[in-house]
């Protein structure tokens, strides 16, 4: 019986990331053709391209690696979905997370863009596995001043590396976003999201006008539904991680559920302004970027935090 609400419980989780980032997809369409004078696809058209797709042939590209091709979308959509189970755990359950969860998270989070590379490596085609490069310095870029903003929190939590208690701590004293460090690493956190989304001006992996679709310019049919999945709950997920860590998460209760839409709402905004109002960088452009101002800005906010701001 335990067994059996356990179960139901983790397909609750992986519907909610998927009901909600597929939505989130399809509003930042309507809204990004909105701002470029288009009458854009319809709000439900994420949902009808991944049942398109999976109708679609299923086909391997000549000297391709079968398994390494047919496989790396798994990988990314299994990361997304356990980051996703853990976060919603720890949001509506803060007081049952492990110790590390944190740490468990943010490397779940790699594993969509492991796929992408070893799905463009693993397709022999040049513009695939220039996709899937970049990718790989896009992920190296952005984790680095990541990884150093999320001291932050723990530093406001009491040096805890527990999701639970840093939303408790936030509970109690307030959301670590109200601090400036705070806020300079809830920055931080916006760009990394972007980056790992793989959204303009980072959107180097795909650049359709450039390399085709890059890493995934062999993929087609349920394969490519994976991905787009993946995708759809990402952007789900990376906000839910950031609103966790810098917002106060969304208490179990009505009004904690409407305040955690609104700031859900208010991250996607700015993530769709980003988007229409920047064009894409290059990937030395991206590289200096992120180990350049935006590392800077980490450790600002890491120094702050120690002293209390």
């Amino acid at each position: 019986m335990e067994h059996g609400q356990h179960a139901f419980h983790s397909d609750l989780r992986l519907f909610l990331s998927a009901l909600i980032g597929l939505a989130a997809s399809g509003l930042d369409r309507v809204v990004t053709a909105r701002v470029q004078y288009r009458t854009g696809p319809p709000l439900a058209q994420p949902f009808r391209d991944l049942v398109k797709l999976r109708h679609k042939e299923t086909l391997i590209p000549d000297g391709a690696a079968p398994a390494v091709f047919l496989g790396a979308p798994l990988v990314g959509l299994a990361g997304v979905t356990v980051a996703g189970s853990i976060l919603w755990s720890a949001i509506f359950l803060p007081g049952d997370g492990d110790l590390g969860d944190l740490i468990v998270v943010l490397y779940l989070l790699t594993l969509p863009s492991l796929a992408i590379m070893l799905g463009g490596f693993a397709s022999a085609n040049p513009l695939a596995s220039l996709g899937g490069a970049r990718e790989m310095k896009l992920l190296l870029a952005c984790e680095l001043p990541f990884l150093i903003a999320l001291l932050v929190p723990v530093i406001h939590a009491g040096y805890e590396i527990r999701l639970g208690a840093i939303l408790s701590a936030q509970a109690e004293g307030g959301a670590v976003a109200v601090h400036l460090s705070g806020a300079l690493a809830l920055v931080v956190g916006v760009l990394w999201m972007q980056a790992k989304l793989g959204l303009v001006p980072f959107d180097l992996a795909e650049a359709e006008t450039e390399i085709g679709g890059g890493a995934l310019i062999d993929y087609g049919g349920p394969p490519l539904a994976v991905y787009r999945l993946s995708h759809a709950m990402l952007l789900a997920v990376a906000p839910l991680f950031l609103m966790a860590l810098f917002l106060g998460g969304a208490p179990p209760t009505l009004v904690g559920f409407a305040g955690g839409l609104v700031k859900f709402a208010a991250i996607i905004a700015l993530s769709t302004v980003i988007r229409n109002t920047n064009p894409r960088l290059r990937i030395d452009q991206a590289l200096r970027l992120f180990w350049g101002p935006i590392t800077a800005l980490a450790v600002a906010a890491v120094l702050l935090a120690l002293g209390g701001w």
